[in-house]
């Protein structure tokens, strides 16, 4: 029995989330149906993290134990062969049989991605957030500086987390414009149940002048999810990288 470790991509679009669950069409079901076809044997994925029904990844890491005697960089070409269109393999490789891809993760980038055009708005639906009301942009980056650094993020938290504890370190926060998307790019050694997508939400809020830069700051001392902005929709968020150390 051997370790394999694989970076995949997928469009979550189509999908409930990655976590298996009951009568659900998701990530992790479609990848463990796929190579039991190839294996014969039923297997579980770990994964880096458990993205929302709608999110996409660029670069999720997963692994899992196999006695096949498919060669580990072979699973690539392999895996792709059975997987829908939607689901990719990066790159297949052997790892430490102790290996896990969230607990041995040391930082995770996200990126959420805003469109800012009526005109191809049709196409871009399920992989950026459509918002066409002026933003005032250098509120926003002041916004993103008050969040770096080690917080309790619970203002940020969603309800129906399990957590035990909220203190997270952001690493890097900060927003790129490169018409016609606005992106979030926004880096941690780990996030909270739709983080991200409440630090967008609130961050649009003060891009409309709702409320100002320091409200990140109020929320991080209070800790009340109330004083922040609505959840952001799931289809402009992506996970974007996840690292390890050497």
């Amino acid at each position: 029995m051997h370790r394999i470790k694989m970076l995949i991509e997928y469009d979550g679009s189509n999908y409930h989330g990655f976590q298996i669950q009951p009568n659900a069409h998701t990530i992790q079901a479609e990848i463990e149906s796929s190579i039991e076809k190839l294996t014969g044997n039923p297997v579980r994925i770990i994964s880096a993290g458990r993205t929302d029904s709608g999110v996409h990844a660029l670069d999720q890491v997963i692994a899992f134990d196999t006695d096949s005697g498919i060669p580990p960089e072979k699973w690539q070409f392999a895996l792709n062969s059975v997987l829908p269109a939607d689901i990719r393999v990066i790159k297949s490789s052997l790892t430490r049989p102790d290996f896990h891809p969230r607990f041995d993760a040391i930082s995770k980038n996200y990126i959420y991605k805003i469109y800012r055009q009526r005109s191809g708005s049709t196409f871009y639906r399920k992989y950026a957030l459509l918002y066409f009301e002026d933003l005032d942009l250098e509120a926003m980056q002041t916004a993103c500086e008050y969040l770096i650094g080690w917080h309790s993020f619970r203002a940020f938290c969603a309800s129906g987390s399990s957590v035990k504890g909220y203190e997270r370190e952001i690493i890097n926060c900060y927003w790129k414009q490169e018409l016609p998307f606005l992106t979030l790019e926004i880096s941690a050694n780990g996030f909270l149940y739709n983080m991200v997508r409440i630090i967008v939400g609130t961050m649009l809020e003060i891009g409309r002048h709702s409320f100002p830069p320091s409200a990140i700051q109020q929320m991080l001392s209070s800790g009340e999810r109330m004083m922040g902005g609505p959840t952001a929709p799931p289809q402009g968020l992506y996970l974007q990288k996840v690292h390890y150390k050497e």
